[in-house]
């Protein structure tokens, strides 16, 4: 065991454990709502027949390898894998974005590794850099701010973006839509991925519900229209307290801030 935060979400949420307890109150009174008009566009997204709001596993990660874990330490199907992220298209063309609470005790002997699964990494093993985390977080873990920018080193000559591909990163966006959410679980070895409607928590949080999302999934990115991260599971109990229901920090301005903060580190 290592200094970084273990627990399901990170805190009391989802960076580590093997299942925290459900909070049934919470999923019974949270009435999702699907309008016949989103489906077509949550069809759309979908690459499957799965139902709405159900995940299901992903073991050829070709057409998601923009996403992938992060490792401690050696990889492999018995690595320690515990939070996930993705590539957000930067000026260095080395730069993930994965909640706060993963890297908030240093980036030490951390890896990235897009599109894992099966034990294999078949993009690469990436050496985590610098994190860039508003303070407000670093100093009372404010739950709006529970996202961080991390830079990668460069592999071989190579950048992660050149191999992979990136995300765009959405500010302000509209607090409902569509979004396919893909993540790695500590306790599986591959991703899972999952379609479903986003709705408003509060004014800074968004939700949503989809299966499965237990220890290791923060971080993992919120896609909308294809191409564009609009949250990443956190925020919000770092990211909740059951399986069935996540969280994330609404990104607005002082996330777009971040952003910047980020690539002129990298400049």
């Amino acid at each position: 065991m290592f200094g970084q935060q273990r627990f399901r979400r990170g805190g009391s949420g989802r960076a580590l454990s093997r299942r925290v307890c459900r909070d049934v109150a919470l999923v019974l009174g949270w009435l999702v709502v699907v309008s016949i008009g989103s489906t077509a566009s949550a069809a759309a997204l979908s690459a499957s027949n799965t139902a709405l709001g159900t995940s299901h596993s992903v073991h050829d990660t070709k057409a998601i390898a923009t996403v992938g874990a992060i490792f401690h330490g050696t990889v492999s199907s018995d690595g320690d894998h515990f939070c996930s992220a993705s590539v957000v298209n930067s000026a260095s063309k080395d730069l993930i974005i994965t909640a706060a609470h993963c890297v908030s005790n240093g980036t030490d002997d951390l890896y990235f590794v897009p599109g894992y699964h099966d034990g294999k990494a078949p993009y690469g093993i990436w050496k985590l850099g610098k994190a860039t985390l508003d303070p407000r977080w670093t100093d009372n873990q404010d739950e709006d701010l529970d996202v961080a920018f991390v830079s990668i080193q460069p592999l071989g000559g190579r950048h992660v973006q050149d191999v992979v591909g990136s995300y765009t990163l959405g500010v302000n966006k509209n607090h409902t839509g569509t979004v396919r959410l893909t993540g790695y679980p500590s306790d599986e070895d591959a991703p899972i991925t999952c379609v479903n409607r986003v709705s408003a928590y509060s004014a800074t949080q968004l939700r949503i519900a989809c299966t499965a999302y237990s220890g290791g999934t923060s971080g993992s990115p919120w896609i909308i229209d294809g191409h564009t991260v609009m949250g990443v599971i956190g925020g919000f109990q770092q990211g909740g307290n059951t399986d069935d229901v996540s969280y994330s920090a609404y990104f607005d301005n002082d996330i777009a801030t971040l952003y910047r903060q980020a690539n002129a580190t990298q400049t």
